[in-house]
């Protein structure tokens, strides 16, 4: 094999050195990602301006970027607070969340890449036991579920409001009670629904008496307006009426005018 002549050696080396350069120097962010641009010999972290997008960079190899997740992202906790009387409730909850885009480099120089751990979940605890401390725990286990989400949602989006971090929702997944607690909630809220079932009976029962009585009372109304209608002379017209379809009538029959009562014609037929 013949020996690389001492002309070229410099320039081989010169290469080497570039491609290793080139390498240190080319960064990459992916879809969903920003950098934060460190400059070594230049203030450090670079505050001013918008963060490194997403595609290839070339940078001084003597600087470093700090590669960011910019999407929503969620964080699961479980935690452990006291209710307005005392108890312990332990919640599980998660909240949606990302870095604010703009204040990306502050985060980083302020915060660092564990803002996370150091800003995030402590917020959500400490508004969660906030806001878990202003009630019972049966307003907990029941009514309040959604009261109680949007108030950690509320609490926590204030502590974080000037630390760079963006918070989209936070939800309870689960609140669990002392069992002790729980049965007695659930045996109290039975009974609850009992006593509105017999209740609702109740009226129902009454309802139907009042339509009756009314529906009596309509009818005794009409008769007594209607027997007070029908005098003497009404009824012998009637009657008369009567005794004349009857009289036409092919059955067999003997009509005896006048003997009947108030002298109303009597009807004498063959059955």
């Amino acid at each position: 094999m013949e020996k690389i002549p001492k002309i070229a050696l410099p320039f081989i080396i010169v290469a080497v050195i570039l491609l290793v350069l080139l390498t240190k120097s080319a960064v990459t962010i992916g879809s969903g990602q920003a950098g934060v641009l460190y400059k070594t010999f230049d203030n450090g972290v670079v505050t001013d301006q918008p963060p490194m997008g997403e595609g290839f960079h070339i940078v001084a190899p003597w600087n470093t970027v700090f590669i960011y997740d910019v999407r929503q992202q969620e964080i699961p906790e479980k935690m452990t607070a006291l209710s307005s009387n005392g108890l312990d409730i332990r919640l599980e909850a998660s909240v949606w969340f990302q870095p604010d885009y703009k204040n990306l480099g502050k985060l980083h120089q302020e915060k660092s890449e564990m803002y996370k751990e150091r800003v995030l979940l402590p917020a959500i605890r400490s508004a969660a036991r906030s806001v878990v401390g202003r009630y019972t725990p049966e307003q907990l286990y029941s009514s309040k579920r959604d009261a109680i989400q949007q108030e950690i949602f509320e609490e926590t989006k204030k502590i974080v409001e000037d630390q760079y971090i963006q918070i989209n929702e936070v939800l309870v997944r689960d609140v669990t009670l002392p069992p002790t607690i729980k049965d007695a909630i659930e045996r109290k809220l039975k009974q609850e629904q009992e006593s509105l079932e017999y209740e609702f009976r109740l009226v129902t029962a009454a309802k139907e008496a009042q339509k009756v009585i009314i529906e009596a009372e309509g009818k005794a109304e009409s008769n007594r307006i209607l027997s007070a209608s029908l005098t003497d002379k009404i009824l012998q017209d009637k009657g008369i009426d009567a005794t004349v379809k009857l009289s036409e009538s092919p059955n067999s029959k003997v009509i005896v005018i006048g003997s009947g009562k108030n002298g109303m014609p009597l009807i004498l037929g063959n059955q």
